[in-house]
């Protein structure tokens, strides 16, 4: 099967075949969970040799894989506290990851100003920065290096001169978590893998001897009931684990313990820093805050959740916190709610330990294994998802007789590239971004933001959008680009809403929400071609992005129930 070919039994226009697959066939494994961990178990297994499905009930990467940090990073804090296999795995991951999509896995510069009375002292912070780097392995110009005052102050003026002490300037990488997640999805599908969103398990079925033998599944396109059989299953829910386990009858002391993330958005002329920045708040926590594009972005927030697992929202007292932490650290920005764009706010499912307060939690990635066959995977992060998903497969593969493990591949996860045809390294990006800004101000787009926007979406896929904007006839250069960045999503990403899309595929309702509200009947009327969608349809699609940018831009009292 060639890349096309592959890719295009990605769309959702396949969807009847993809549904009569599930049912037709026993798989060797069926994945619950559309996320990054999911995902990266589809891969993991599909380029092993395995029959593998994956059902997601809403869209791909809708719950916590689209509202992180948006960092594939070593995780510097979790050095503080001393968790140095997670600072070890998380660096050698993070190096892997950036190689197989240089384009979307962004290395980047933090800064780490140091300030009087801040978290981190001098001498702890060029210690501390070492050993990262030691156990990240960290190589090169990307080795820490301290800042003096006058040099902190010269990378990032907006900070306070009167408190600031010096800097360490360590490396990170900046992602998408949405688009890696969709990236990982299409390579599964590659392989062979059968892969569906909008299609929940509802519930288990057992044979004589108590375990699972099928799934019960909805397909909400059509509202049709579907059973799925595999010889083995896997949920990785993320934040929904613990219901699964229930339904399973499977709870024991260990569960899931929620936090709360919220993240908010500024016109990047409301915060025009520098730079990246990882800096300490009032209360002893600290925080980034990262230009990207258009806007700048400053988060995240870590409080204890009890609420609505479907919609999860940004409070007054969460924009309050970040913007007062804002303002003490860029003291002349004066930011008030009035300045921010939009944001998002997502739930991180940790693993519980008594008596911790929610930022001292481990985001270590737990398995748990039912009588039923069950394997639930919870807890950690981003940026591990590659190694949880080898994790998964190894316990897979202990269920599994010696004559088909011998026909397995090993993991190749480590050199498959996410995209193809592939960049291969940050200058084979820059060189890709800087040929999209000459073709693209040929046509008539001389902004540099639109070149950087596609490369850093779809890397050489946007080759493909930009021939395909060809075939529009609107005078504006611009609305031929997201209709053909529509039609490629919905042909080869299996986008099956306008929230799709203006979320999860393109990033616009968080980092250019100005042009959700400005492209959407236009994207709207190629989706009803594109969809066949009726007047019921269309209204509902209508109302369920409405509802989305309400919270992307709403700061209520409290969260939903």
């Amino acid at each position: 099967m060639n890349v096309m070919e592959a890719e295009a039994t990605f769309s959702v226009l396949n969807r009847t075949e993809t549904l009569e697959k599930l049912q037709n066939q026993k798989f060797d494994l069926a994945i619950i969970g559309g996320g990054v961990t999911g995902a990266g178990i589809a891969l993991d297994a599909a380029s092993r040799g395995l029959n593998v499905c994956l059902v997601e009930k809403n869209d791909f990467a809708s719950g916590t894989s689209n509202k992180s940090t948006k960092l594939i990073h070593g995780g510097l804090r979790y050095l503080k506290q001393f968790e140095i296999g997670l600072v070890r795995e998380s660096g050698s991951e993070r190096a892997i990851v950036h190689k197989l999509a240089p384009h979307l896995v962004i290395p980047e510069k933090m800064l780490l100003p140091l300030v009087e009375g801040g978290t981190y002292g001098k001498m702890m912070t060029s210690i501390g920065l070492k050993v990262y780097d030691f156990l990240a392995d960290v190589k090169g110009d990307d080795r820490r290096r301290m800042l003096d005052k006058e040099e902190t102050l010269d990378k990032e003026p907006l900070l306070d001169k009167e408190v600031v002490l010096g800097g360490g300037l360590y490396a990170e990488y900046r992602t998408d978590d949405a688009r890696l997640t969709i990236e990982i999805l299409k390579k599964a599908v590659s392989f062979g893998a059968t892969i569906i969103n909008y299609c929940e398990m509802e519930s288990f079925n057992y044979n004589e001897s108590k375990k699972i033998e099928s799934l019960n599944c909805i397909d909400y396109n059509t509202g049709e009931k579907l059973m799925i059989k595999a010889n083995n299953y896997v949920s990785a829910a993320g934040p929904w684990v613990d219901l699964l386990r229930k339904k399973d009858h499977s709870m024991n002391k260990k569960h899931l313990h929620l936090t709360k993330g919220v993240h908010i958005v500024f016109p990047a002329n409301k915060l025009p820093i520098s730079q990246p920045l990882y800096f300490d708040v009032p209360d002893g926590r600290m925080i980034f805050a990262i230009p990207r594009g258009r806007v700048t972005y400053v988060g995240t927030t870590d409080t204890n959740y009890y609420g609505n697992l479907n919609r999860v929202v940004a409070t007054k007292d969460d924009a309050n916190y970040i913007l007062e932490a804002i303002n003490a650290t860029f003291p002349d920005v004066h930011l008030t709610e009035k300045d921010i764009e939009s944001n998002w706010a997502g739930l991180r499912p940790l693993i519980h330990e008594e008596d911790k307060d929610p930022s001292e939690l481990s985001r270590k990635d737990e398995l748990f294994i039912s009588d039923s066959g069950l394997i639930s995977i919870a807890g950690g992060k981003l940026t591990g998802y590659r190694r949880m998903a080898q994790r998964v497969i190894e316990a897979v593969i202990d269920t599994m007789d010696d004559d088909k493990v011998s026909k397995l591949k090993k993991s190749e996860t480590k050199t498959i590239a996410l995209v193809t045809p592939s960049l291969n390294s940050s200058a084979e990006v820059s060189t890709y971004q800087k040929e999209l800004m000459f073709e693209l101000t040929a046509m008539g787009i001389k902004a540099p933001y639109h070149a950087w926007y596609l490369c850093t979406t779809y890397g050489k896929k946007s080759d493909l959008i930009i021939e395909k904007s060809k075939d529009f006839d609107n005078t504006d250069v611009l609305e031929r680009l997201i209709r053909a960045e529509l039609w490629y999503c919905i042909h080869h990403e299996m986008t099956n809403s306008l929230t799709d899309f203006f979320v999860r595929r393109t990033g616009r309702l968080y980092f250019n929400i100005p042009s959700v509200q400005k492209y959407l009947d236009i994207v709207l009327k190629d989706a009803v071609n594109y969809l066949n969608w009726n007047a019921e349809r269309i209204t509902s699609e209508k109302e369920n992005l409405e509802i989305l940018i309400l919270d992307a831009t709403t700061y209520y009292q409290e969260e939903f129930k």
